[in-house]
C-alpha cells in the first residue's frame, strides 16, 4: 500500500512542525502549509489523502478552505482549532468536516484520529452489496457501485460520512439503529459523544435527500432509540 500523504495547514509554524514529527514517526508523509491559498493545488499535486486544517487563518480561513475542498474532493478533513465550544464543533461538522479537535491537543489522540479517518477512507468505505448495488426508494436512488445518490435523476452531493450513514440505514429498511450502533458501524470505534455527532450528520443528510427535512419521508427518528429508513 502506498504511504499516505497528509496535508497540514496552520498559520502557526510550531504546530505544523509538531504534527509533522508525530505523523512522520507513524510513517506518513506530511506536507506543511501556513495558509490555505493553494490548498486545492496541493491536494492535487501531492495526492493528499487527509487534511488537518486550522479554523482561524488569515486570507482564507478554515471554513472557507473546507468549502473549497468539498467542491472537488471527498477526502477526510480534520479541523484543529482553539475554538472549542459545542457550537463551533457543530458548525465544523455541518460544513462537512470529518472530525474536530480542540487546541491544545493531545498528540497521541491526534494520531489515533488520523489513523481512524484514513482507515475508514481507504478500507472501510466500500460499497455495500445490496439489491445488486442499487437501493430504490421511490424517487431516491442509491447506487452503491457508483457511490452515487440521485433524486429524480439529479445527483446529490453527500459527504463520505453522510453517504455511509444513508447506505447503512437504507440497506435495512425499517430496522431501527441506535446512535451508538450507527457510530460504531461508521466510525468502527466506541461511541464518543455519539448522540450529538450523529444528530448533526442526520440533520445535514435530511437537508440533502428529503423534500421536507422537518417532516422526513425516508430518514425517520424513533424517539428515545435512534433512526430508521422507510421506503
Amino acid at each position: 500500500m502506498d504511504t499516505p500523504h497528509i496535508l497540514v495547514v496552520d498559520d502557526e509554524k510550531e504546530i505544523c512542525d509538531l504534527i509533522e514529527i508525530y505523523l512522520s514517526q507513524e510513517g506518513y508523509i506530511v506536507h506543511k502549509r501556513y495558509d490555505a491559498t493553494n490548498i486545492l493545488n496541493d491536494i492535487r499535486d501531492y495526492d493528499i489523502e487527509l487534511v488537518i486544517l486550522d479554523v482561524m487563518m488569515p486570507e482564507i480561513d478554515g471554513m472557507q478552505a473546507l468549502e473549497l475542498i468539498r467542491s472537488k474532493y471527498n477526502i477526510p478533513v480534520i479541523f484543529l482549532s482553539a475554538k472549542t465550544s459545542e457550537d463551533d464543533k457543530v458548525e465544523g461538522l455541518m460544513k462537512g468536516a470529518d472530525d474536530y479537535i480542540g487546541k491544545p491537543f493531545n498528540a497521541k489522540e491526534l494520531v489515533a484520529r488520523v489513523k481512524s479517518q484514513l482507515r475508514r477512507f481507504t478500507v472501510l468505505n466500500k460499497p455495500l452489496e445490496e439489491n445488486n448495488g442499487v437501493i430504490n426508494a421511490n424517487d431516491l436512488i442509491i447506487d452503491t457501485n457508483k457511490k452515487q445518490v440521485t433524486i429524480n435523476g439529479q445527483l446529490v452531493r453527500l459527504t463520505r460520512i453522510e453517504y455511509n450513514i444513508l447506505v447503512l440505514l437504507a440497506s435495512n429498511p425499517e430496522k431501527v439503529y441506535s446512535t451508538e450502533d450507527i457510530f460504531e458501524t461508521i466510525w468502527h470505534e466506541k461511541p464518543t459523544n455519539a448522540n450529538n455527532t450523529i444528530m448533526v450528520h442526520i440533520r445535514k443528510l435530511r437537508e440533502k435527500v428529503e423534500r421536507q427535512p422537518r417532516t422526513p419521508r425516508h430518514i425517520k427518528t424513533v424517539w428515545g432509540i435512534g433512526y430508521k429508513f422507510t421506503i
